[in-house]
């Protein structure tokens, strides 16, 4: 009996260590848990057919930030939540050129979950970096790396997280959830159809300044 019993222990503890994660992983884990609720997709209708975005809600009222390019003038644009919920959003501010920041507006019932902005001043080329967005309609897809290169003449934060269409918008976070940089585009020699590890995001603090200096936050 007393074999038995040891036997079994033995087994629930197999059983256990086969579903627990190191710590790195769990805490990759519960970040992506806190931040994918202020995580959205952006669908708008645009001259040729409809672009597909990522947004970050970074007021609980419903104000989402993405990029410009997403929503282009867009009349008809649709936000989902990552609980599937649809909403229809208005453009409150749009800077285009080399800003591509817009914001939106959803009239929503409750408060929403928010992102909070980090100090891109402070990167590293080296450092982790994960990125959340909706490449290719994969709503809420979790993408790690690192940053790869500070192009600071051109304010673009290079990184070979996984980005591809459909992420355009979506937060570079670092290790504490932070936003050091907002999504924008891919290089590649395929007509940025896929991802070859060459992406870019903008300087999240190049994105606050120029939000507080058109009073827009």
């Amino acid at each position: 009996m007393k074999k038995v019993f040891i036997l079994i222990i033995m087994l629930i503890s197999v059983v256990q260590s086969s579903y627990a994660f190191d710590k790195e992983e769990q805490a990759i884990i519960t970040l992506y848990e806190k931040i994918n609720p202020a995580i959205v997709c952006i669908d708008s209708q645009v001259s040729d057919g409809i672009s597909c975005g990522t947004g970050c809600v970074i007021d609980k009222t419903g104000i989402i930030l993405t990029s410009a390019h997403v929503v282009d003038t867009g009349e008809n644009i649709i936000v989902t939540m990552s609980n599937g919920q649809d909403y229809k959003a208005r453009i409150l501010y749009r800077f285009g050129d080399n800003k591509d920041i817009a914001l939106l507006k959803i009239n929503v019932p409750m408060e929403l979950k928010t992102v909070k902005f980090g100090d891109s001043e402070k990167i590293k080329v080296g450092q982790k970096v994960l990125a959340i967005g909706n490449p290719f309609g994969f709503n809420g897809t979790l993408t790690q790396g690192i940053i790869s290169r500070i192009d600071y003449a051109k304010n673009r934060i290079q990184t070979d997280a996984a980005i591809n269409p459909g992420s355009s918008g979506g937060p570079l976070l670092n290790k504490n959830g932070e936003i050091i940089g907002i999504n924008q585009a891919i290089y590649n020699p395929d007509n940025n159809i896929s991802n070859i590890g060459i992406g870019f995001a903008i300087p999240i603090n190049l994105v606050k300044d120029f939000l507080i200096k058109n009073n827009a936050i």
